[in-house]
């Protein structure tokens, strides 16, 4: 009989649907008219009602199937009141099919950190900039970010009446990465993507240095790691605290998946151990080719602005 799939596989499976899930609550808030907004540190740091759904929804689904598992959110919230039609009992078989990486197949479940940011681009939900936001579900184990999936529910978004809705992208480390096409910028263009709502001097000064062609600026750190693999963009730089653990650790697992690196400001790797403080406080560094160009840019007083 065939081995039951090792647990990366079952979770990253399980994963996929929960996004799934999570994509049609995000529809549902935007579509009911009700945003039920509440500022949080300030008017850029926003919750709504489906941040708050979509969390209860994401972390309830994966600690039923999988309780020994630590699962991490952005919002704080409440565990108890979540009600059944959130959960989510599913699983992507075309995953479960897939061998899992030979390093993997040993984990077990208290192994695992799940880093959930259940609404990526708040501010630019309640705008309408609907293509900005992602659902980030990211898998670490020994601190390393190792599988990821993003959902983008409003994927399509203005492709008119008939077109299908929402995409989910996933990944696994030393396996690849899935649901979308591989591209890579076009050579010899310096195109940065950034942040679009915590812009600061320090931001500016760091991307005024690397002397880009181009400047996208564009919200959720989901968003801007599909610029890179999908090539419209070729370094994601913000020089600033403010992304968090939940930010990078899903986009994190599908860069490095299919060849790219991420680290912060100052070239460090991130660490998503259960004990690991949540903010990446020197800011973010990534590149799906040629890293060693722009991190060899990085003013020095930009590096010596930002501690770790």
């Amino acid at each position: 009989s065939m081995a039951s799939p090792a647990l990366l596989m079952r979770v990253v499976a399980s994963a996929y649907s929960v996004a799934e899930k999570a994509a049609t609550i995000v529809r549902n808030v935007m579509s009911a008219g009700d945003l039920g907004i509440v500022e949080k540190a300030g008017p850029n740091d926003l919750q709504t009602k489906a941040d708050r759904l979509v969390q209860m929804s994401i972390c309830a689904s994966l600690a039923r199937k999988f309780p020994k598992v630590t699962i991490i959110g952005e919002e704080e919230l409440p565990t108890d009141d979540v009600t059944e039609d959130l959960i989510e009992d599913g699983h992507c078989e075309e995953i479960l099919k897939k061998p899992c990486p030979a390093q993997y197949t040993g984990i077990k479940e208290e192994e695992l950190v799940i880093w959930v940011d259940p609404l990526d681009g708040t501010k630019e939900y309640t705008e309408g900039l609907l293509d900005h936001v992602t659902v980030l579900i990211g898998i670490a184990y020994g601190g390393k970010a190792i599988a990821g999936v993003i959902n983008q529910p409003y994927y399509n978004y203005e492709a008119g009446a008939n077109a299908v809705l929402g995409r989910t992208i996933w990944g696994v480390v030393g396996m690849g990465a899935f649901g979308f096409q591989l591209t890579e910028a076009p050579a010899g263009k310096h195109i940065i993507v950034t942040t679009r709502s915590h812009s600061s001097a320090l931001v500016n000064e760091c991307i005024t240095a690397l002397n880009p062609d181009h400047v996208i600026r564009v919200g959720g750190a989901g968003n801007k790691i599909i610029q890179l693999i999908e090539g419209k963009a070729s370094a994601y730089v913000f020089a600033s605290p403010g992304c968090k653990k939940w930010d990078t650790c899903a986009p994190e697992a599908i860069l490095h998946a299919v060849g790219g690196k991420i680290t912060d400001i100052c070239g460090n790797s991130f660490q998503y151990n259960k004990e690991v403080k949540h903010m990446n406080s020197a800011g973010v560094l990534a590149t799906l080719r040629n890293y060693d160009y722009y991190a060899s840019r990085i003013p020095n007083t930009v590096k010596g602005s930002l501690v770790p």
